[in-house]
């Protein structure tokens, strides 16, 4: 892959990649560098071994009182904030399972992608707690009935039915070279209108419509002036 590419990986195979305070915060922080990456074009996350994440480390949830669970989901909001402002197309890269604050950080990247037999879960109601920050995100992913459903049942879909109900945009049966020609696509196209894109996406997803139109026209005739 060029040098705009960068890849960031969930680096605990040990413990299906399970997120702890400490890798939050490393994530977060390698999101925050990027951002100021001018060569940057296109970001890859991923998961190393044979899942992405199996989501919060269930050693520290077991730890937590009202003050530190709260600054615990803080962190996680923090990485999926780092993801949504970077300049970019984010691109989850999906295999093996894709569980609760795993699953919430796919949620805010830009295009996320799965390999065949992915699972997708939240489960926290069986855990005792709900499915908090980005989880908010689901909806407008995939519909309020499909989102409600994941979280009030806490069961598992598989990567197909994610492809149905529109969590995931893809799924290959090899996720390396569907990665690849997807990250080839991007890079064919113009690096300011590609991010200009992504900032009108954001907006969309936000804003009222008439919001949304007249900031597209600002955005269209802005790209025109620094041509």
């Amino acid at each position: 892959m060029p040098n705009s590419v960068r890849h960031v990986f969930l680096d605990r195979p040990q413990k299906a990649n399970a997120l702890d305070s400490a890798g939050l915060e490393n994530l977060k922080t390698g999101f925050e560098r990027l951002r100021d990456d001018p060569d940057l074009r296109v970001v890859v996350l991923a998961g190393k071994g044979k899942t992405f994440c199996g989501g919060a480390d269930i050693a520290e949830l077991k730890k937590l009182d009202a003050s530190s669970g709260a600054r615990f989901v803080e962190r996680i909001h923090e990485v999926c904030a780092a993801i949504r402002a970077l300049p970019v197309p984010v691109i989850a890269q999906l295999h093996g399972a894709v569980i609760g604050a795993g699953l919430e950080i796919a949620a805010a990247c830009d295009l996320r992608v799965a390999a065949e037999g992915t699972k997708f879960a939240m489960p926290e109601v069986k855990l005792g707690i709900p499915s908090v920050v980005e989880a908010a995100l689901l909806p407008r992913l995939m519909g309020s009935g499909r989102a409600a459903w994941l979280v009030l049942t806490g069961e598992a879909i598989d990567a197909r039915r994610a492809l149905e109900w529109g969590l995931v945009e893809q799924v290959y049966r090899d996720l390396e070279a569907g990665v690849a020609t997807l990250v080839k696509n991007l890079l064919a196209a113009d690096r300011q209108a590609l991010r200009m894109q992504k900032q009108l996406l954001q907006l969309w997803d936000e804003a009222s419509l008439a919001t949304s139109v007249a900031a597209s026209i600002e955005r269209f005739a802005q790209n025109l002036a620094n041509r």
